[in-house]
């Protein structure tokens, strides 16, 4: 008969220690290493966007390059604060992410309650791209460069009417940064609900300026319908390089739309580094970096840290801007 095997005081403890002190995967199962199921990009605009442009671009070859499907999830609302909130309060594991643009930073400037904190309450994982806006006029507007436009408007002070998507827009932080930077340049404030009716009624001479992405008005340049006199980047820009920049005429004048990838605050930075990594390697690709010169914007790849150093400083300068011009939000 068999006499089991007594053990001596402290001996299951001992049995217990030498266990977890095994590698990982020998005494208890492995963690999965990342990804381990699918990724959710969170797109908090309608479909057809250029947010939900470049993010399915990215998520299409995402998904190939970590091997796990990469899901676009359109959430739009309250000019993307509703979804980019959504975001900031998901679980921090890599698996929920967001596809913004700068205009996040022009939604903190002039809204003080904001669901989410731009900077603290969200990681920055990547940049997408980075591309200017076109500087267009009417057919009757007497202009044709960027000095044509500046004295224009100087000839006849306050008679002129510029076009925005809306009160607190990046389209007007953009016309308003032109003129701050000029210093008198007295041309009044049409808001539209949205893009469309704005470049309908600059086509009619209802309104005189606007300045928006080269999706929006480029195809109405090239079809006679507007005339573009100038383009927003500090440089000539591929996006439009027969185009001279506005800082021809006014020095130092600059402003550029971003688009790039968050994830929730506390995701692990294991997790950033590798996910930084292959959107990185993506917009080295010559098809992807042609797709984005196609839709107005260069591919752009940084690090998280100065992805996040873009975000943290357009906060602050819009905010001074929004203080300095008067802009508030619808």
């Amino acid at each position: 008969m068999r006499i089991p095997t007594i053990l001596r005081p402290g001996a299951l403890a001992s049995i217990a220690f030498a266990a977890a002190c095994l590698p990982v995967g020998t005494a208890f199962a492995q963690q999965a290493a990342y990804p381990s199921k699918a990724i959710t990009i969170v797109v908090p605009y309608p479909a057809g966007g250029s947010n939900d442009t470049f993010a399915r671009q990215i998520a299409k070859e995402l998904g190939d390059e970590l091997k796990q499907p990469v899901i676009i999830d359109n959430r739009p609302g309250a000019s993307g604060n509703t979804g980019t909130a959504q975001v900031a309060r998901a679980t921090p594991d890599g698996y929920t992410l967001v596809a913004v643009s700068s205009s996040m930073t022009t939604n903190a400037a002039v809204q003080s309650k904001l669901p989410f904190d731009p900077v603290k309450g969200l990681a920055p994982v990547a940049m997408f791209a980075k591309g200017p806006f076109i500087v267009a006029v009417n057919n009757e507007f007497p202009a044709k460069t960027p000095a044509e436009l500046i004295a224009a408007i100087k000839a006849k002070p306050g008679q002129y009417n510029y076009a925005s998507s809306g009160s607190g827009s990046v389209n007007q932080f953009g016309t308003e940064l032109l003129k701050a930077k000029v210093g008198d340049l007295q041309i009044a404030h049409i808001p539209y609900k949205g893009m469309g009716p704005a470049v309908t009624d600059l086509i009619g001479n209802q309104t005189q300026l606007l300045i928006s992405s080269g999706p929006s008005l480029l195809p109405m340049v090239r079809a006679g319908k507007l005339r573009a006199v100038g383009i927003t980047s500090l440089k000539p820009s591929p996006v439009a390089p027969d185009l001279a920049p506005m800082s021809a005429a006014v020095p130092g004048y600059e402003f550029e739309l971003w688009w790039g990838l968050l994830a929730p605050a506390g995701t692990p930075g294991d997790v950033v580094a590798k996910l930084n990594q292959a959107v990185n390697q993506i917009l080295a690709r010559p098809t992807i970096a042609a797709n984005f010169l196609r839709e107005g914007a260069i591919a752009t790849p940084l690090t998280p840290a100065q992805f996040g150093t873009v975000i943290a400083d357009d906060v602050e300068r819009w905010k001074k801007l929004a203080r300095q011009q008067n802009i508030t939000a619808d």
